[in-house]
């Protein structure tokens, strides 16, 4: 097998040669005609810009790097520029997971701390009290007379309250929605008509007053756990990013590199007394 494809190497080679230098004729002896052809020279160059294709593909390049920032970079064999991208892929990862899981604890821990120290019957209560005419305040089933012994939550008729609220009006501006929606624990901290439903509320409160030093603890926990869960979504950018410029990267990278290679076939020839012998030759250069 081995003869076999050294003779066709060497037999590719003498075509070639015999086309550039105007040979017409082969007789298709491949040791007289390998004299033939190169009895003038010492060394035959097989340079053809057909034979240069481009070794590497800039679309395998950039779908390696769309999918693994800094695998198209490798591929091309630039293994700085594959670290870097790999290593700012596994970075924002890394820190995307880790702010995301901080949110999330974060999270449950103010959850906890408001279904502590937040009660809608306490918060409920005030309003019949203080906000609702007298003469009207029967008109509202706020609470389940059977379920005093269940959670805060629990005790009170949904509906009934956001009626309430409603009626009230010129006093309080939202509705709360029901306990463990996302805007339940928004709402609690964050606008005054809520104060009253934090267990160290004053007995009486009037838009403006200062709020409780427990208003103003949970919304520092809620705003922290949104500080997290914005590193984490900025980590996400920064994922979508390198991927993009690793893409466009690996492309040109591929591109460069080709652009520097080039294939070349020579045939060399060693005189041994009378008997020259040829052999050929593949050399691969790459161009820094």
């Amino acid at each position: 097998m081995g003869k076999f494809l050294f003779f066709i190497f060497t037999l590719f080679a003498l075509i070639v040669h015999a086309q550039e230098n105007n040979i017409t004729q082969l007789t298709g002896i491949l040791s007289f005609d390998s004299y033939t052809a190169f009895q003038n020279s010492e060394k035959v160059h097989l340079e053809n810009k057909e034979m240069n294709p481009k070794l590497k593909s800039p679309f395998l390049g950039g779908l390696l790097s769309a999918v693994v920032p800094g695998t198209g970079e490798f591929y091309a064999d630039s293994y700085l520029k594959a670290g870097i991208f790999f290593a700012a892929e596994v970075t924002a990862i890394t820190i995307g997971l880790m702010y995301d899981k901080k949110g999330d604890d974060q999270t449950v821990f103010f959850q906890n701390y408001a279904d502590e120290h937040w009660s809608v019957v306490r918060y409920a209560q005030y309003a019949l009290d203080h906000l609702v005419p007298e003469d009207q305040r029967g008109s509202y089933q706020l609470f389940y007379s059977d379920r005093q012994n269940l959670p805060p939550w629990e005790q009170v008729n949904w509906s009934e309250l956001n009626r309430m609220e409603r009626d009230i009006g010129g006093y309080y501006s939202h509705t709360l929605p029901r306990h463990g929606d996302q805007q339940y624990y928004e709402e609690i901290g964050k606008y005054p008509q809520f104060n009253q439903g934090w267990d160290d509320a004053p007995s009486q409160f009037n838009y403006g007053d200062p709020l409780t030093a427990n208003f103003h603890y949970y919304s520092g926990l809620r705003g922290k756990a949104n500080d997290y869960y914005n590193v984490a979504a900025k980590a996400v950018i920064v994922i979508f990013v390198n991927h993009i410029i690793s893409t466009i990267d690996a492309v040109w990278t591929v591109h460069r590199y080709n652009s520097h290679v080039k294939i070349s076939a020579d045939l060399g020839k060693t005189t041994f007394g009378i008997r020259t012998e040829y052999y050929p030759k593949l050399n691969l250069q790459y161009q820094f």
